[in-house]
């Protein structure tokens, strides 16, 4: 079982692991991995090449690459983040089978800091979760894959092992012609493909492409094929039981002698000798990776000494504590609340009345209250006792100085003021225990920028305004509004986010 499966979660189309690998077995995966050393030292299996790499040190992992992780005999601390490749193609032509090489002959090149100011910055959004981190996540991804595309995509074989070659950078024919070649080797490789038919491709003479190749690689064009038929030979020869001439035939050598030869020029061994050498020491069910994660603490101190000036733009960026509300039915569902809710005094101000639109909303369903604060409310239109098959919550973002305000302010530019003033963020947690079943969620949002344009457009008729003018108002100050449906076995749990004053009225209902 050499391919391995990489799940995606949190909707995001990467996954960040950070951890002190101990040992890692030869696997795979169809998408691509750069590793960070954050501390300490790390054993990385590449193919036939074994890397030592230090604190510092980046390596690309190309999809599909037969790779291994093992511990040096001390601590360490790696970051592997795993990009989909199936998201991010759709973005970039001839994404997957590129070949991206970082190991540079100058450490302190330029590109290599951007490079670890990139992951830095994923790392710390992946870490701290702050408002909208998803949308900055993918985001550093496309400004990491682009960084790579600009200058880790050159590459020479010396010693044995691929370098980074920096004077082709910015060279964007030669690197979208290298792609289109190495795409199409890597597609074709298992079949007779000649220089002619890659030159015809390209419109090129076979002279040209040949010394293209030579100049790009530092192999001629039959040893990149070779190296890259051997290389995927690899997985046949660990992963199957294919005795050496089917695996020869399936990846194109013409006879057996010929995979043998280039085998060993590649890997240093017989095909055979490989195999015995390796068969137990890939990934099964019974063989595993064995790691610790590192903690979010360790793992952003790392940051700070590793990547300068990184950790210190997220350091306050986002201590708020979430709000956590737990709605346990069997306890307050059984026992109403009498009252108003705490938000009364602010919402039933005039001047607040753009505020508390969605209160006001809330309030008149006439639902029995059982969970109430500052920021939040919680009621349901079920009669107690019986079954709760419908609940309703508004929270509301703004923090105690803007609670205090909102009790004394006199006028609309009061308002006004402190809605644009605060960027305050939050998370709220509303987990409602004891709900089973399948709901509907409605969500009626407004965000910080709808309830400024509510603010500045009340009481105001505009003279003249044209009937196209009036409906783009009516929209952008119009709640978002939104449905989905979530299914629970015994805990529902909503989640809310906000930067700036907003407020988000809930309602859920059995389907």
């Amino acid at each position: 079982m050499l391919k391995e499966k990489i799940v995606y979660k949190d909707e995001l189309p990467i996954n960040v692991i950070t951890a002190n690998i101990e040992e890692y077995p030869i696997h795979f995966h169809d998408d691509m991995e750069v590793v960070y050393v954050l501390d300490g030292n790390i054993k990385l299996r590449n193919g036939y090449y074994t890397y030592n790499l230090k604190q510092g040190d980046i390596f690309i992992l190309n999809d599909r690459e037969m790779h291994s992780f093992e511990s040096m005999g001390e601590d360490n601390m790696v970051m592997m983040l795993q990009m989909d490749l199936s998201y991010f193609s759709r973005y970039y032509d001839n994404l997957r089978n590129n070949f991206f090489v970082t190991d540079m002959e100058d450490d302190s090149d330029e590109s290599l800091d951007i490079l670890k100011n990139i992951l830095a910055r994923i790392m710390m959004e992946v870490l701290q979760k702050g408002y909208g981190y998803e949308h900055k996540v993918i985001e550093s991804t496309h400004n990491l894959i682009s960084c790579l595309m600009s200058d880790f995509q050159y590459f020479v074989m010396e010693d044995g092992k691929f370098k980074n070659e920096s004077k082709n950078k910015g060279n964007k024919i030669l690197a979208g012609r290298l792609n289109r070649i190495s795409d199409y080797m890597y597609d074709n490789y298992n079949r007779k493909l000649t220089l002619s038919e890659i030159a015809e491709r390209e419109h090129l003479s076979i002279y040209y492409l040949s010394h293209i190749i030579k100049e790009a690689t530092g192999l001629s064009f039959q040893d990149l094929l070779s190296y890259i038929r051997v290389e995927e030979s690899e997985k046949l020869l660990l992963g199957t039981n294919k005795k050496i001439g089917a695996i020869a035939d399936e990846t194109g050598f013409s006879a057996v002698r010929y995979y043998i030869k280039h085998f060993e020029q590649w890997f240093g061994m017989h095909p055979l000798e490989y195999r015995k050498k390796y068969i137990g020491k890939i990934i099964s069910r019974e063989i595993e990776a064995k790691y610790t994660l590192c903690s979010p603490a360790k793992i952003e101190e790392a940051i700070r000494h590793q990547v300068k000036g990184v950790y210190a733009d997220y350091a306050d960026k986002f201590k708020t504590k979430p709000v956590i509300v737990d709605v346990d039915v069997y306890d307050d569902y059984a026992e109403i609340k009498k009252g108003e809710p705490e938000l009364a005094e602010i919402m039933n101000r005039e001047v607040n009345s753009v505020l508390a639109k969605p209160y006001k909303t809330l309030m008149g369903l006439g639902e029995n209250l059982i969970a109430s604060g500052s920021k939040y409310v919680v009621t349901t239109k079920c009669q107690y006792p019986g079954a709760l098959d419908s609940l309703s919550i508004l929270v509301y973002n703004f923090d105690e100085n803007t609670i205090k305000a909102l009790k004394r302010i006199g006028t609309d530019s009061d308002l006004l003021r402190l809605a644009k003033n605060y960027s305050g963020e939050a998370e709220f947690l509303i987990r409602c225990n004891g709900m089973a079943g399948e709901f509907r969620v409605l969500r009626y949002r407004i965000d910080s920028d709808i309830i400024i344009r509510q603010i500045e457009g009340k009481g105001q008729e505009k003279e003249h305004e044209s009937l196209r003018d009036k409906i783009i108002n009516n929209i952008l100050t119009e709640p978002i509004v939104s449905t989905t449906d979530q299914t629970c076995s015994d805990t529902m749990s909503i989640r809310s986010i906000f930067k700036g004053m907003g407020a988000e009225l809930i309602l859920i209902d059995s389907k």
